[in-house]
Order: structure tokens, then sequence, then C-alpha cells
């Protein structure tokens, strides 16, 4: 069986980032993941600073795309990311993957629950002193080419 999400849902039409006690939080859902301009956009126009990801994501595609998909973003937008994911069966056709996760500005996985599957927080302390070390030492965002720079080639 075929999961369709969007035969119950539309996709949004604003984006959305908010000033908050830990930093500028950039908002987005779990199939956003696959969509890694919406989160160049939250940290380049919007100076996302931490990106939000709440997530029902399938068990099929969550083993083999949620911890590596979360990891890019936080490298490519040098943001925390954190990843609120639901877990277990919702019904017969219904399972999600589970695995609520903190990732840092360097990719690196600094919380998350003991299982999967299981119901708890994870918590991580947010530095956004952190980020400002991580975006120092490599300054993407002043190496940024914007797709009307690039020189077309035909081969």
């Amino acid at each position: 069986m075929v999961y369709k999400e969007s035969s119950f849902t539309t996709q949004g039409d604003t984006v959305v980032a908010e000033d908050s006690p830990i930093g500028r939080l950039g908002l987005t859902v779990c199939y956003d993941l696959r969509f890694p301009e919406l989160y160049q956009m939250l940290r380049f126009h919007y100076q996302a600073q931490v990106l939000l990801v709440p997530s029902a994501f399938t068990k099929v595609t969550g083993e083999a795309h949620w911890e590596i998909l979360l990891r890019a973003r936080a490298i490519e937008t040098q943001c925390y990311v954190i990843a609120a994911a639901q877990a277990g069966k919702h019904n017969e056709k219904r399972e999600s993957y589970g695995d609520s996760i903190i990732i840092d500005p360097w990719g690196t996985v600094i919380a998350r629950l003991p299982d999967r599957l299981c119901t708890g927080f994870a918590v991580a302390e947010i530095d956004l002193s952190k980020i400002d070390t991580v975006r120092t030492k490599m300054p993407i965002s002043t190496h940024r080419v914007l797709d009307s720079c690039w020189k077309s080639l035909s081969l």
C-alpha cells in the first residue's frame, strides 16, 4: 500500500520563522525535509537558528531517511534541528517511525530518546554561540552561489 498524505492534506503557502527565548525558530513539518530549499530560505532569508520538525514519518521512510535528512538540514543550514517524532502503530495501515532527536549546527546528534518507540523528552542545550562558531569557521552564507549565477553547459 502506498501512503498518500496528499490525499487528505494540502501544502502550506507561508514560510514561518518566529523569535523565541532559544533563538529564531524555523517552523516546518516532516515532509518538508525532502525540500532543502525551504530550509535554505529559513536560514538565509529568515535568519533561523533552530529548525523545528514535528514528524509522523512512516516506518519504511523513517528507517531509510529520517536521521540522514535531519542531519543534512542541520549541516547545510548550520542550525540546530529539533525533531519530535510520533512513534508506533496508529491503526492497521499506519505506523510512525519515531526517533525524537536534536542535532547541532555541525550535524552531530546531541540528544535523542533512548529507544525510537519510547515516549519522553530529549533535552539538549541550545548554545547560540555554537551557531556563530560554526558559521564563522565555515562561512557558507558568503560563499553561496545563487541559481542565476550558474552558467549552463550543454554536453
